[in-house]
């Protein structure tokens, strides 16, 4: 068996296939994206209760982590830095995961029995089955309207970057810098940005910025009938997508769409309100109709809210989120891909109750199975769901005769 990827559902896969004894090899940097693909300062949204990967034998817990290395205890009310989660995983791999390989997966392809997976230093491996548990990195999405202003491709020393490749935002210190969205990377961004010196401005679609409440540690019975806990959050609808993801499933196509682009939309956390709210000019209803580049200046022509405007910067900030799409996997041969099928009315790969694609012994962890299973996917939560159900299949193909 081969895992692709080595963050919080890939390191939980590889604990529980090779406690289960099975024959893994895991490739990826240990926590790449939480190390290389977050801004200095930068804090987790999820509380304490919804970021244990998931090891099969107790002990693994971030918990765990935090008494084993004397750091304080975390409560539901103490806000997680993504340098300690980070420092959380590669303990994690340490202790449960065995052996990640550092090195690149170039290509997969479809053999006669199972797949050939290609390395960048020239390695063949021949594996039964494959699963993705390749985070976000792939699925940035940045609306076609800005593109023009990076026509060599976004980044950091381009007038336009996707929020994921920021890592130090004070370099924009005494620089103009727009920042597109209205979510937490967008709003977090925006306070680190104010922070270091920059002078921004957000501009958000939506006509209102939604935030999150902090949580009630103790809450009396009637409330906590009324709105049980989960992973996600207090609420019998988000109770029920974190206690059966297998129902989910069995959903229409267009409501678990629906439930997929709906449930916890954009918000900021309650702990960032105070750092942006009357702080960080925050333009309601607006949307960029069109940009363009003069030299290192973006120009953007903004519409909506009073009618239309344009504003000047020296950096655009896309904290566009990512979208979920098959096509976006260049790992992944073009016929491979192809055979995939996809859950009607998206690019998101139909999946099992195993978490496995049309290919067989093909299989989907973490954000990529959200369309089909929900939205505790896309959060470090549901590691342990996944992680059980892919290992329950795998170890049911170890046992079946090679041809």
């Amino acid at each position: 068996m081969v895992v692709v990827g080595a963050g919080p559902y890939g390191l939980s896969l590889a604990a529980h296939l090779r406690a289960a004894g099975l024959e893994v090899r895991v490739f990826g940097e240990v926590m790449d994206s939480w190390r290389h693909e977050m801004a200095t300062g930068m804090f987790l949204k999820s509380t304490p209760k919804a970021t244990d990967l998931s090891a099969p034998v107790p002990g693994g817990r971030l918990s765990d982590f935090c008494r084993e290395t004397g750091r304080p205890p975390l409560t539901e009310l103490t806000p997680i830095p993504c340098e300690v989660f980070a420092r959380y995983g590669i303990w994690f791999a340490r202790r449960f995961a065995g052996e990640v390989e550092s090195r690149r997966v170039s290509s997969i392809q479809q053999a006669t029995e199972g797949f050939t997976v290609c390395l960048e230093d020239g390695e063949r491996i021949e594996a039964a089955a494959v699963v993705l548990a390749t985070g976000l990195s792939a699925l940035c999405h940045i609306p076609r309207e800005l593109l023009p202003l990076a026509p060599e491709g976004p980044g950091v020393d381009a007038v336009l970057s996707h929020s994921s490749q920021q890592r130090d935002l004070s370099r924009y210190a005494g620089r103009r810098v727009v920042v597109v969205g209205g979510g937490q990377s967008a709003l977090e961004s925006a306070a680190l940005l104010h922070e270091a010196g920059a002078g921004v401005n957000v501009l958000v679609r939506a006509d209102r910025v939604r935030w999150g409440a902090p949580a009630v540690v103790r809450r009396p019975l009637r409330q906590r009938l009324a709105h049980p806990d989960s992973p996600l959050g207090a609420g019998w609808a988000l109770t029920a997508v974190c206690l059966a993801p297998n129902w989910v499933r069995l959903l229409p196509a267009r409501k678990r769409l629906w439930l997929h682009r709906r449930a916890l939309g954009p918000s900021g956390s309650w702990w960032l309100r105070d750092r942006v709210e009357n702080i960080v000019p925050l333009h309601l209803q607006r949307r960029v109709t069109h940009a363009r580049r003069d030299g290192a200046t973006a120009h953007l022509t903004v519409g909506g809210g009073e009618g239309p405007a344009e504003l000047r910067a020296d950096h655009v900030v896309a904290a566009t989120g990512y979208r979920i799409d098959v096509d976006a996997l260049h790992i992944l041969a073009p016929d491979l891909r192809r055979a995939i099928a996809r859950v009607p009315g998206s690019a998101a790969p139909h999946l099992s109750a195993s978490l496995q694609s049309t290919v067989p012994g093909l299989y989907f962890a973490g954000t990529m199975a959200a369309p089909t299973f929900g939205p505790m996917l896309r959060f470090v939560a549901g590691t342990r769901f996944a992680a059980e159900r892919i290992t329950r299949s795998l170890r049911h193909l170890a046992t079946l005769p090679r041809r």
